[in-house]
């Protein structure tokens, strides 16, 4: 993809799909990342473009993170923590009716051995069974819920951070070029 990348900004095409414009109407490998560059030397367009790849090119090798494939990453991440997310939340479908059943068996096996009558126990255990498991496979659910979706922030967070690296080793390129940078 690096290729392709370097081949637009190179020529002084527009990136298909990617990008914010910049003052002269084309898009910049830079502002497809909010970062902004102004050239502080008076460096043309077709300068600016070849600097920024060639910066994008060292802070890649340098940071190993490409933000292209962090923006990738990032939305097959939140792809995944939704996916994990329903998942938990499914995950306690038909607890009510097991409980109903061990609560029923167990309730048989008591009322027979307290007053010779299994129906009332097992009908006592089976509401409760009912009840305690429909509240714990919501408690395990609710847990799930969370729990996937803080490993989701963490995996978004240590993107962001990637990210935030890759802009600033792209930025102290630019800066050595003689380039005005914020980001």
């Amino acid at each position: 993809m690096r290729i392709s990348i370097l081949f637009f900004l190179i020529c002084g095409l527009a990136i298909p799909g990617v990008g914010v414009a910049d003052g002269s109407g084309g898009n910049t490998l830079a502002s497809t990342m909010e970062v902004y560059v102004f050239p502080k030397a008076g460096q043309q367009s077709e300068q600016q473009s070849r600097d920024e790849a060639a910066c994008y090119e060292w802070a890649t090798s340098n940071t190993g993170a490409d933000p292209f494939d962090l923006h990738k990453q990032s939305i097959a991440e939140a792809e995944a923590t939704e996916k994990a997310k329903a998942t938990a939340a499914q995950s306690g479908r038909g607890a009510g009716a097991r409980g109903a059943l061990r609560g029923a068996a167990a309730g048989a096996i008591v009322g027979e051995i307290v007053d010779d009558d299994a129906s009332d126990g097992a009908e006592i255990g089976a509401a409760v069974g009912l009840i305690s498991a429909r509240r714990r496979a919501r408690a395990a659910s609710a847990q799930a819920t969370e729990q996937a979706e803080q490993q989701g922030k963490a995996t978004q967070k240590a993107t962001e951070e990637k990210l935030g690296n890759f802009k600033k080793a792209f930025s102290v390129c630019l800066e050595a070029k003689d380039y005005l940078v914020k980001y």
